[in-house]
């Protein structure tokens, strides 16, 4: 980015008279001559340009956030936020449109496509392994830009640029700057993995909004700062109706939604307020959802009410639509508490303990359900779960090369997490195990005897319940061979752990158990 030093004809005459101008001279010795413009250019080149690291730490930075957004964990998003380089190519986007230089215009938007799309399939990547792919609040508090998502990024905007060009603090704007940034790009990720369009709609055009914003932001304070000045009073005039008419574009639909969304929540406090009268001080509104997507809008409330109090639904209904003056349809489940059951706030708090309790346990299930899935390598849904029994089974996928000992380590690992519960893996079809013994040996030990236990593990898993015994031959003889009574060892193993076994011929010095062949006429 070349610091342009000369001036037009036009321009020097136009300068000349500005500085019988006092508030201009003031402006032009206090504020223009405070700033080294050559420093503050050559930094944001070196720093606006794409490299390996900044694809790294881009790719880094929006894998933490969003971690942080699908637990639902705002430390974790703004964790995030501490390693993002976004903030270089994005100021030097914002100066480039300042000094009305192309090329290096054309360096920062290649930067920056290039840290966006790789974030966004990192992103995406991580969320399509991931077991978690429900929308959290984190998530879906990025899908509706309005106008204060816009004022946040024209307020990061300024102060980072006012950062570089007066040396003060930029570690902590650019993590102000991130935050506008990074976690609606991870939200384009997860709504590119899910594709879930709304999600990925409503974040795209936040992230948009607001990289906008900051450009433009920048171009403002870069012009405040005397970056620019040689520049022509015709181009002077083109920077300013351009980022009127682009603020302008961007501000009216984001002023439209963030009234959009007020409006919302006047007519749930409405809806509330209305159900609260109604009902009076002794009931209470435990829950209202909206949803206004729908058509008509609709309402689903709990109210806890003594029985005296109750009320029809369809008056109540007609009544808010009044109150509301839209049309509405009005769920409400009315929790009726009986005369002289004790007060209401302690029936309250037995039905919140009760509802804890319910929430407790689905909870648990859910988890163990989760843990079992993940161990089986397979989605959630694949879990068959008894809860009656507490029993959770699962048909393992195929893992890169794992054993049967693999699926049975895992099996044992997950059960020793899950106290109550019985977890079963059932691995993919495979051989089972090779059984050897040490020479001269006939013994079963550790190695010989795990094998062996594996075998009948999967066998079980199988439902597969006799086993052919290869050199098995019974009743053993009254000098048995050493092939002979390795066969019964691992046969009396067999059996202690539910395997019936028949004999087979001999295959050698090791021994690999199978199901027995079936006849067929």
């Amino acid at each position: 980015m070349a610091h342009v030093q000369h001036t037009d004809g036009f321009a020097s005459a136009v300068h000349d008279r500005l500085d019988d101008v006092p508030l201009y001279r003031w402006w032009r010795e206090h504020i223009v001559r405070s700033v080294n413009h050559g420093q503050v250019i050559d930094r944001i080149v070196d720093e606006s340009g794409w490299s390996p690291r900044y694809l790294f730490m881009t790719m880094m930075s929006a894998g933490i956030a969003v971690l942080g957004l699908l637990l639902s964990s705002p430390a974790v998003v703004i964790g995030a936020m501490l390693i993002s380089p976004l903030m270089s190519p994005i100021l030097g986007l914002g100066f480039s449109l300042a000094l009305f230089d192309f090329a290096e215009m054309r360096r920062a938007m290649i930067s920056l496509a290039a840290g966006s799309a790789c974030a966004v399939l990192f992103t995406a990547l991580i969320v399509s392994f991931s077991p978690l792919q429900a929308p959290t609040s984190e998530i879906i508090a990025r899908t509706r830009p309005n106008l204060f998502d816009l004022l946040v990024a024209l307020f990061a905007a300024l102060a980072g640029t006012f950062a570089i060009i007066r040396g003060r603090g930029e570690t902590i704007v650019g993590v102000a700057i991130a935050t506008a940034l990074m976690p609606p790009l991870a939200v384009v990720g997860y709504g590119l993995a899910t594709w879930n369009l709304p999600v990925l709609a409503g974040a795209s055009a936040l992230y948009v909004t607001n990289f906008v914003t900051i450009a433009l932001s920048a171009t403002v304070m870069a012009r405040f700062y005397g970056f620019g000045h040689f520049l022509s009073s015709q181009q002077s005039w083109m920077q300013t109706v351009v980022l009127f008419l682009v603020f302008a574009g961007m501000a009216v639909p984001l002023a439209l939604s963030l009234k959009q969304i007020a409006g919302e929540a006047l007519t749930v406090s409405q809806v509330r307020s209305y159900l609260s009268e109604q009902f009076g001080a002794d009931a209470r509104v435990t829950q209202l959802d909206a949803n206004f997507d729908a058509n008509p809008m609709r309402f689903r409330a709990v109210v806890i009410t003594p029985r005296t109090r109750m009320q029809p639904a369809a008056e109540l209904q007609e009544q808010l639509e009044q109150r509301v003056g839209k049309p509405l349809r009005l769920q409400i489940d009315q929790v009726l508490l009986e005369p002289g059951a004790g007060s209401l706030e302690a029936q309250r708090e037995e039905l919140r303990q009760a509802a804890d309790a319910v929430s407790g346990e689905n909870e648990r299930v859910a988890a163990v359900g989760r843990m079992v899935a993940l161990a089986g390598g397979v989605a959630p849904e694949a879990v068959t779960i008894d809860r009656d029994h507490r029993r959770a089974t699962v048909a393992a996928a195929p893992l890169p090369d794992a054993t049967l000992s693999t699926y049975r380590a895992l099996e044992e690992r997950v059960q020793a997490q899950a106290q109550g519960w019985a977890l079963t893996i059932v691995p993919p079809l495979a051989p089972f195990p090779t059984i050897s013994f040490a020479d001269g040996e006939d013994a079963l030990d550790g190695a010989t005897r795990e094998a062996v236990l594996t075998t009948a593990w999967a066998a079980q898993r199988w439902n597969v319940d006799t086993l052919a015994v290869p050199g098995l031959t019974e009743p053993a003889p009254e000098r048995p061979l050493l092939a002979q009574r390795r066969a019964s060892a691992i046969a009396a193993l067999l059996r202690q752990n539910g395997v019936s076994v028949v004999a087979a011929p001999a295959e050698g010095q090791s021994f690999r158990l199978a199901a027995p062949q079936v006849e067929t006429p």
